[in-house]
């Protein structure tokens, strides 16, 4: 076994844990998202999509991350091209968000930071954890995890906060 073999042989219970996590999460964001329909006036519904996208994109992030770093016989390359390449993905759609989140009126100003900054920073960060695997595998991956924890704890705030905005909205017939 070579040097990352063994890196990655020791961090698979943080990506199983991280992966079941993010993917038992994205279920339950569902759940929410039915009783969104069937709880908020239909106008409103447009608006909630706008919070409901980048969740579930942030929960797949750790999930895609995980999965792609428990693949059997990784090079530093290959892992590196990996996780640099989720990371770039991320980077690029959270850049978007700010584009088009700007157009999309969030609800306030300051949603863009837990819907576009923090998540940037969290990209930015298995980006920078994907080029350290190439020198210093260890930092790489700690880098990696810090990203992925950010986006799963982002993910949990902002489905969170979509739960509250949904349980405190009258439902349609009152």
């Amino acid at each position: 076994m070579n040097e990352l073999e063994l890196l990655l042989e020791r961090w698979a219970n943080f990506y199983l844990i991280t992966s079941a996590a993010a993917a038992t999460l994205i279920g339950l964001l569902f759940v929410v998202i039915t009783l969104a329909a069937e709880r908020m006036p239909h106008e409103d519904n447009a608006e909630i999509h706008i919070y409901l996208t980048p969740t579930v994109v942030f929960f797949g992030s750790v999930l895609e991350v995980a999965a792609l770093l428990t693949f059997p016989n990784h090079t530093r390359l290959t892992a590196t091209l990996c996780i640099s390449l989720a990371g770039v993905a991320g980077l690029v759609y959270a850049g978007s968000l700010l584009v088009g989140g700007v157009k999309k009126s969030y609800y306030e100003r300051s949603d863009l930071i837990p819907y576009v900054v923090v998540p940037f920073a969290a990209y930015a960060l298995l980006v920078l954890g994907g080029a350290l695997l190439l020198h210093q595998p260890q930092r790489g991956l700690t880098f990696v995890a810090v990203g992925m924890l950010s986006l799963l704890t982002l993910a949990i705030r902002n489905s969170w906060e979509i739960a509250i905005t949904i349980v405190s909205t009258p439902s349609r017939g009152h």
